[in-house]
């Protein structure tokens, strides 16, 4: 009987590198593929992906003894994740790159490519496990919690999971290191990279300056009251405290931004606590939604903690209601939901006033190519 053949997604970290030789040993016919998401006139671009790390990973190849393929992925990469983030900061949104990376380039794109390859299955250094039952796969939490990366991956389906391995998901970080060492790989030692990949040193606003259109406007507290003037809704975020430019003798901070009326609305740290949310563009991992309302924990952001709360569905909308309030919900991030460590799937929190498909178009007509 023939080794069944695996696809390792090796961004040229160490996660994916010890990913890559554990198949290895474990009897896999392995193949390494890194994804080429940099224009080819940005010679300097970073990121898990950039051109150190696409050295780093074939020199871990080199030492595995595998075949390493380098997939140009620029053209998707530009349009489902820099040309969204784009958007979705325009329209007064905090979106999560990464969440979309892995929905559509990483177990979509990828995925398809490594099908081309006839293999059997693909994998990445992501911190989650897989289990399968007699009701299908479970996307399950890491065993190393502070790395847990499970919030990434809400948008996995069944399709997904039966052809995905996750070799690390049973690991502490501190053991991927000491492996990685004692097998002698050549990212044992590399630094983690926390910063989104395609923005250089990670100074979003620069980018976002760049590449957004800005228009000035008001800045109102909650009752509507002008206190002074913006610089463009797509530098701020909810929850945000510095760089307001307001005197006042208290603290404001962002509590909205409405994008409708080009106005950054401000207001107290109290102001910014909520007791629920809405959430649309719903995603879950059996394939079927919770027929009746149920009690679930929820993450808003990766970094969160989980929280208590019900989630009621109605008409393709998750309604989240939380045990304690929340603070600084933010439009644009993704909620995940959870049951004790498994994940039931997540969604996209939406603004208290959903944008209308016609303002979201109207904007996306004016918005620059991102590069």
């Amino acid at each position: 009987m023939s080794r069944k053949r695996v696809a390792v997604a090796m961004s040229g970290g160490v996660d994916s590198s010890l990913a890559a030789a554990l198949l290895k040993e474990a009897g896999y016919e392995v193949i390494g593929i890194t994804m080429q998401i940099w224009p080819s006139d940005k010679p300097a671009f970073g990121g898990c992906c950039g051109l150190e790390a696409v050295e780093d990973a074939k020199r871990v190849a080199y030492k595995l003894g595998i075949l390493h393929y380098v997939m140009n992925f620029r053209d998707i990469f530009a349009q489902k994740v820099i040309a969204d983030f784009c958007l979705e900061y325009s329209l007064g949104k905090t979106p999560n790159p990464c969440i979309r990376c892995n929905q559509y380039v990483k177990f979509d794109a990828l995925l398809g490519r490594t099908k081309e390859l006839d293999a059997d299955f693909m994998a990445t250094g992501h911190y989650a496990r897989i289990e399968q039952s007699p009701d299908g796969y479970h996307l399950l939490k890491a065993v190393d919690l502070t790395k847990d990366q499970s919030y990434f991956l809400y948008t996995l389906g069944q399709s997904e999971l039966q052809h995905l391995l996750l070799p690390i998901g049973n690991l502490h970080k501190a053991e991927v290191r000491r492996l990685s060492t004692e097998m002698g790989l050549p990212t044992a030692t590399r630094r983690e990279s926390q910063d989104i990949c395609f923005i250089p040193d990670n100074d979003y606003r620069a980018f976002i300056a760049k590449h957004i259109p800005l228009k000035s406007g008001d800045i109102v507290d909650a009752n509507g009251k002008v206190l002074g003037r913006h610089g463009g809704l797509a530098q701020y975020t909810v929850g945000q405290r510095q760089g307001l430019g307001l005197a006042s003798n208290k603290r404001l901070y962002v509590l909205r931004l409405d994008a409708a009326n080009n106005r950054l609305v401000v207001g107290t740290k109290g102001q910014l606590l909520g007791n629920g949310l809405f959430a649309s563009k719903l995603s879950w991992v059996s394939g079927e939604a919770p027929k009746e309302p149920i009690n679930i924990t929820a993450k808003l952001r990766y970094r969160s903690p989980e929280v208590t709360a019900k989630l009621h569905l109605n008409d393709g909308v998750a309604e989240v209601n939380f045990q304690q309030p929340q603070w600084a919900i933010a439009p644009g991030q993704a909620i995940v939901f959870y049951q004790g460590d498994i994940v039931l799937g997540g969604g996209i929190i939406e603004a208290p006033e959903f944008h209308s498909l016609a303002r979201r178009n109207e904007i996306q007509n004016r918005l620059p190519v991102c590069w």
